[in-house]
């Protein structure tokens, strides 16, 4: 069967399946992702959130590092869901402008702090004394060994890294997926990608078939 939801890559019937068993208590949260899948913004899927939202439980950090910001709707997820302070970096004006105004909405403003600008360059400037226990990865797939790199020396010793559509609609596992052949340079990177990361002596890595693909690094330099 080769079925598949947009931006999942398990059949429909089994995603249609695990997508029942989502719960959100928040309306004002279930609104904003719905707002965000209508307007095709991208925000974690159903079951990459209930999984991230499971090991935040799990964890409980206390800072919290996001690539990626979008609407805001994982940085408010991760906010209201753990106890942790999140740092969200966004590069589009746009999306920066439309997080400010959720996180406004939501109350979160003393929680979240959102940063405009490229995160490759923004995270140099990082004061390295601040140090983040957690950090989810959700940006431009052809960055994401950069934003790796980049983030490192801000983590703990103990840190969790969560990086998000890591299998890209099927596409870094085999080019098949790519049809057109329209992203041959991003397939390459995110597999040269994984494979680092997969070998690091520093971290231990799972990749997962959560929702697009979810990688999950926890860091070991005690």
């Amino acid at each position: 069967m080769d079925k598949r939801r947009s931006g999942a890559i398990i059949n429909s019937i089994v995603a249609s399946y695990v997508d029942s068993m989502y719960v959100n208590s928040n309306p004002e949260l279930e609104e904003l992702r719905s707002f965000a899948e209508a307007n095709h913004v991208p925000v974690i899927l159903k079951d990459a959130e209930s999984f991230i939202l499971m090991l935040l439980k799990l964890r409980n950090p206390s800072s919290i590092l996001e690539i990626g910001t979008a609407v805001g709707y994982s940085a408010i997820c991760f906010a209201l869901g753990s106890d942790a302070h999140v740092t969200t970096i966004e590069a589009d004006r746009n999306m920066y402008d439309a997080a400010r105004s959720n996180i406004s909405n939501f109350n979160c403003q003393d929680r979240i702090d959102i940063i405009y600008g490229d995160a490759r360059e923004t995270l140099s400037s990082f004061d390295e004394q601040r140090k983040y226990d957690m950090v989810f990865i959700d940006a431009a797939k052809s960055h994401y060994r950069e934003f790796w790199d980049l983030i490192i020396p801000l983590c703990t010793d103990d840190a969790m890294i969560i990086c998000d559509n890591v299998l890209m609609k099927g596409m870094t596992a085999s080019d098949e997926f790519d049809t057109n052949r329209r992203y041959r340079t991003s397939i390459r990177k995110m597999r040269e990608f994984l494979d680092y990361i997969n070998n690091l002596e520093y971290a231990d890595t799972s990749i997962l078939p959560i929702g697009d693909g979810v990688s999950v690094s926890i860091i070991d330099r005690k």
